[in-house]
């Protein structure tokens, strides 16, 4: 063969291979370099680069990237970008909280239970200034199961024959993967009603007959182990009950499984709450309700085997098991985004690498749920980027001193943010009505509409109604039954004077007066203030056999002054059948 021959076809060969490495470095279109950055691509440190960013996506990304004229600059210089972060398990009900996660790097949330009316339109119709969102929707659990505790009415099963029609409602409705309760609250202290073990396989088999992932919530290590021996793609929370067996970490790497652990409820269901609304890069950004329910932690405690949790991720860790980044937001513990922040120092503490827990906010948790488009930098990827001053890969508390956020190539405005997210509670209207109930409906002047709550929050099984009377006058009547249960037992009507649930309301100056009559028994008002967390502030009543006011100063409960009120429940406490009529709520 001739030597000219030869040459030819060497370069033809490298003409191909050179084909083969992806889409070409191109700046056409450029309109943001970030140079001399340290980058964490999601899966590895370039110590020094420069990335192009066009309309949208990523253009380029290297250390011999050129910068074209007349774009925008940001100096890296002693910073590391980061790709935008991924919040594993999160729960979302409004688009107020795809903003909050976004305000600290959160670019995409993956929910695992929500109501479809509520998050499917913020997932088809993406807006700038709030993150993505992927959801589970309903999730698939027993009657009475964890899930069906919140006041919201959802589809159950019980048996293995309702798992493809179950799951196949949840795809129809527009879930994008199933989220699976398994779950017999052993690990609280708690008997919980809970799928069988040949119900949960059944579902998982149904989701993966549909082509879309089975994630299971587990509270023990018995659990988890069958949710991976029934083939779930991952377990939504890690167990603290017992120490692992030795070939923990093998066993799931040999089912190409993930585990989201979830540490900061973990250590919440403890009791201990965050400490991180106090830190200077995360505090300033966080709503006083924020930094509330990261104070806060769950009223029922969980059994723990010391070191458990990070023996698990150990052995997880040596296996090269997925190990995911959620929070449970909004959980006690916990808020949408900053603790995002958290969860990865926990793991890092826990033994994990830095580089390998920035991997599960980022490249793995992408990779797990088939979002091919994001969790890199690199070419043709999202532009969901996050900038931060020192070096996150070898401090892992980095990740709080944001610098600047993008949002597919849109910088976030964390400026505006703040001062939405700081600015002081709401006042109420000037009249001091709540509910006369004149107009037959449980709506009131000011606030959402009265609620139903009950214990069924802890696992209780109280129970109430509400019904608005016609005769002999339009009033509220209150009826159900307490059931004992510890840690408390409660049922009654919630209401939230601020603009949303539990908003704080500033009510100082003013008093709460109704009119009321009972059946002989001792009522109770509970208070919530932003000030005490989620712990009521109680006051007993008597109603007598006919309506008559009862008032209460803001000072009776724990002497607090109202400038931060939740929520104001009217109800009963002790056990059995209750029947209360209130009428004439006031605040004035």
């Amino acid at each position: 063969m001739s030597t000219r021959l030869l040459l030819l076809l060497w370069l033809a060969l490298v003409a191909c291979s050179s084909g083969q490495r992806g889409p070409s470095v191109t700046t056409e279109g450029a309109t943001l370099a970030i140079t001399n950055v340290r980058v964490f691509d999601g899966e590895r440190v370039v110590p020094r680069a420069t990335v192009l960013v066009g309309s949208a996506t990523i253009l380029a990304a290297g250390p011999d990237v050129q910068v074209p004229a007349g774009i925008e600059v940001v100096d890296g210089a002693n910073r590391t970008l980061l790709p935008g972060l991924i919040d594993a398990h999160a729960h979302v009900f409004d688009a107020g909280q795809l903003e909050d996660s976004l305000a600290f790097g959160v670019t995409t949330v993956l929910d695992m239970f929500s109501m479809p009316s509520a998050v499917f339109p913020l997932r088809d119709k993406p807006a700038p200034g709030r993150a993505d969102v992927r959801s589970a929707g309903i999730l698939a659990t027993a009657p009475r199961g964890h899930g069906t505790e919140y006041g919201m009415e959802i589809p159950t099963l019980t048996t293995p024959g309702e798992a493809q029609p179950f799951a196949d409602a949840r795809f129809a409705e527009g879930s994008d993967y199933l989220k699976i309760v398994f779950d017999g609250g052993g690990a609280y202290g708690l008997k919980t009603p809970t799928i069988d073990v040949p119900t949960l396989n059944a579902l998982i088999a149904a989701a993966h007959a549909r082509n879309k992932m089975a994630v299971v919530h587990i509270g023990t290590y018995a659990e988890a182990m069958a949710a991976f021996d029934g083939g779930a793609d991952g377990v939504v929370h890690l167990f603290r009950d017992r120490a692992p067996d030795p070939t923990f970490g093998t066993q799931v790497a040999a089912k190409h499984g993930f585990v989201t652990p979830t540490l900061t409820v973990l250590r919440t269901l403890q009791g201990v709450g965050s400490k991180i609304g106090t830190d200077p890069a995360l505090g300033p950004y966080l709503s006083g309700a924020a930094k509330t329910n990261l104070a806060a932690t769950f009223p029922i405690r969980a059994t723990a085997a010391p070191g458990a949790a990070e023996r698990a991720i150990a052995l997880l860790r040596d296996a090269r098991v997925p190990i995911l980044v959620g929070t449970d937001a909004p959980n006690p513990g916990t808020t949408y985004g900053a603790s995002v922040h958290e969860e990865l120092e926990l793991l890092v503490a826990a033994g994990l690498p830095a580089t390998t827990a920035l991997a599960g906010a980022t490249s793995l948790a992408a990779r797990q749920f088939a979002l091919p488009d994001r969790g890199r930098i690199a070419p043709a990827q999202r532009a969901d980027l996050v900038l931060v001053e020192g070096d996150p890969t070898t401090r892992i508390t980095d990740t709080r001193r944001i610098v600047a956020i993008w949002h597919a190539g849109a910088k976030f405005d964390r400026v505006a943010y703040q001062a939405r997210a700081t600015k002081p509670v709401a006042k109420p209207n000037a009249s001091g009505v709540v509910s006369d109930f004149e107009d037959g409906s449980l709506t009131p002047r000011f606030g959402p509409d009265w609620m139903v709550s009950t214990d069924s929050l802890v696992n209780g099984t109280s129970t109430a109604k509400l019904e608005v009377l016609k005769a002999p006058r339009k009033a509220l009547s209150i009826t159900g039954t307490v059931v004992a249960h510890q840690p408390a037992s409660w049922a009654g009507a919630l209401y939230s004077p601020g603009p949303s649930p539990f908003s704080p309301i500033d009510l100082s100056g003013k008093r709460l007066r109704f009119a009321a009559k009972g059946d002989g028994k001792t009522y109770v008002v509970m208070v919530f203030a932003q000030s005490h967390g989620r712990a009521p502030l109680v006051k007993s009543f008597t109603p007598g056999t006919e309506l008559t006011e009862h008032a209460f100063a803001w000072a009776e409960f724990d002497g607090i002054d109202g400038k931060d009120i939740n929520a104001i429940l009217i109800g009963a406490v002790a056990p059995g059948p209750f029947s209360l009529v209130i009428d004439d709520v006031k605040l004035d």
